[in-house]
């Protein structure tokens, strides 16, 4: 039990504070202003907010004091790091709370892959709530390198924080016993793209509070009307918070908050996380006092993360100092009023967690050209990229058309098992991409022009997995993505320069600019985005859930 005598004392005078943050302009997310305050903290909690002297001063006169920021919807495996080289590339940015949902690693893993997301993220000075994934694999019509039942998420769910995405709207549409089971926790995320009417009134009807996939106003406001939450969404590929920002009104603003999903380390780096969110929300004419109470409050709130989310007596010392509301420059941010990033620097050790159960995860024979041969129809369906965006489109095609062959093979347990289709709009010539990461199942996945070129692509990914971008018989680019074939021990500037080799491979192979050469490929294989997917059980009509 905390000692609340010392917060009593330390705001009466009669104990030191272990810090004072000085005169600084003090964001005030229950009343939407700013004053000029000093910041009372003892043993990692705020004890006051007003005027105060002693010890232990940081000057931040001229500087904005703001609560740090939540993602409220995250897979840390998607940004290609470590949990802890995660840890060191956002903290600087402001976040110090993660929702981290490890289905990723715990499809290709199971529980050994939860036991590393658990171990690794340990040690950081950031906040990781583990949820505990409810869709392994997402759809019973493809393999994936594990599988979690019911009974299994129960017997295990002690350890998690609540229940990651509900995938599988199906399940819960037709009252499922099996998925319904797996709600074994209060606190339940979704994932319920463009369900709408009686079916979102079920949807909800079982407690499921979140969802993260929206796209259009329209479907934000019901869902909110609803009961729901709604996390608009800034990641890599899929960035909404432009879209929906038009929804946000004075009752709606407290039923929103951030999230990144999946967003690549390199981006973090570059632009930014939640803090990226705040500064895209108030380019869209969302106020900037509104934005940061979106990324603090309510989602501590959304998540019953009592006492965080403010600069207010009794709340955790989490907090941002910046150079204005923009956050144009965060300049130090604390994790229980500890300084955690300077300058955006971390200040604290990145450690390493044993992998010894999580490598060596890619299992395939050696593949020749002649996997890849199939008979192509004169009229046949293909898959139509959507440009920045996760949701693809079901279209008729045609010998001739300018199509790529995307193939996906099961790499979990040398089943043999493959589906291959076309794609439109992705435009590479002479050479093939491929990757170990192909969401949710992360079977491997490989598109191109030529056969010979996808073989070599694939082979190159070995045991480990990773990405690999070759052409004209020779490998262009390759990133080891030794954990589970979706991570890599290398640090987060490492990875994101050998990243920025494969992009540019690709794209010397004709790969569209306006479609993400390696996030476009890794999400196609994910059967519970619409229109139209390919697993390696063929290609999938996600509107009527089957094989077609």
């Amino acid at each position: 039990m905390k000692n609340i005598s010392k917060y009593i004392n330390t705001a009466m005078g009669r104990e030191s504070a272990d810090l004072i943050l000085k005169g600084g302009n003090v964001v005030d997310v229950f009343t939407g202003t700013v004053k000029t305050a000093d910041v009372l903290i003892k043993d990692g909690v705020i004890c006051g907010v007003g005027s105060y002297g002693g010890e232990n001063e940081v000057d931040v006169s001229g500087k904005y004091v703001m609560p740090s920021f939540v993602d409220a919807h995250v897979h840390i495996e998607s940004s290609m790091v470590t949990p802890a080289e995660y840890a060191a590339a956002v903290v600087p940015h402001g976040v110090t709370t993660v929702i981290a949902d490890p289905h990723e690693i715990t499809n290709v893993c199971g529980t050994d892959g939860t036991d590393y997301m658990l171990a690794a993220s340990e040690g950081t000075m950031l906040d990781v709530k583990l949820m505990l994934p409810s869709c392994v694999p997402a759809a019973p019509f493809e393999h994936a390198g594990a599988v979690l039942t019911a009974e299994d998420t129960n017997k295990i769910k002690d350890k998690f924080f609540g229940i990651g995405e509900m995938m599988n709207y199906p399940g819960i549409l037709a009252a499922d016993g099996e998925t319904l089971g797996k709600l074994c926790l209060d606190k339940i995320d979704g994932h319920a793209p463009l369900v709408t009417g009686h079916e979102l009134d079920a949807y909800a009807s079982a407690g499921i509070k979140t969802d993260h996939e929206c796209s259009r106003t329209d479907e934000m406001l019901e869902k909110i009307s609803k009961g729901m939450y709604v996390l608009l969404r800034e990641g890599t590929l899929s960035r909404d918070v432009a879209r929906l920002a038009g929804g946000i009104n004075g009752y709606t603003l407290r039923r929103c908050a951030f999230c990144t999903d999946d967003r690549f380390v390199g981006d973090i780096l570059r632009s930014g996380s939640i803090d990226n969110c705040i500064r895209t929300a108030q380019s869209c004419g969302v106020s900037d006092i509104d934005a940061i109470i979106m990324a603090s409050l309510n989602a501590c709130e959304m998540y019953g993360l009592k006492n965080r989310g403010a600069v207010a007596p009794s709340y955790a010392a989490d907090i941002v100092v910046a150079d204005d509301l923009k956050l144009t420059n965060i300049l130090m941010v604390y994790k229980d009023g500890v300084l955690a990033a300077k300058d955006g620097k971390a200040l604290f050790e990145v450690k390493s967690a044993d992998v010894s159960k999580v490598t060596d995860t890619v299992h395939l024979p050696e593949i020749t050209p002649e996997f890849f041969a199939d008979e192509m129809k004169d009229e046949f369906y293909a898959i139509e990229l959507v440009p920045r965006a996760i949701v693809t489109k079901k279209v008729t095609a045609h010998k001739g058309d300018n199509l790529s062959k995307v193939c996906v093979i099961e790499r979990h347990h040398n089943l043999g098992t493959k589906g291959i289709g076309y794609v439109t709009n992705y435009g590479i010539t002479g050479g093939a991409v491929a990757c170990s990461i192909g969401h949710d199942s992360h079977n491997v996945i490989v598109v191109g022009d030529s056969d010979a070129d996808m073989a070599l692509a694939v082979n190159t990914l070995g045991k480990s997995g990773g990405i690999a971008v070759c052409g004209g018989g020779e490998v262009m680019a390759y990133l080891e993505l030794e954990i589970a074939g979706l991570m890599t021990r290398k640090s987060a500037s490492e990875t994101a320069k050998i990243h920025d080799e494969l992009i540019k491979a690709a794209r010397s192979l004709g790969v569209t600019e306006d479609v993400d050469p390696l996030l476009a490929l890794a999400f196609l294989p994910l059967p519970v985005i619409p229109e139209i997917r390919v697993t390696d059980g063929g290609l999938f009509d996600v509107a009527k859930f089957g094989v077609i």
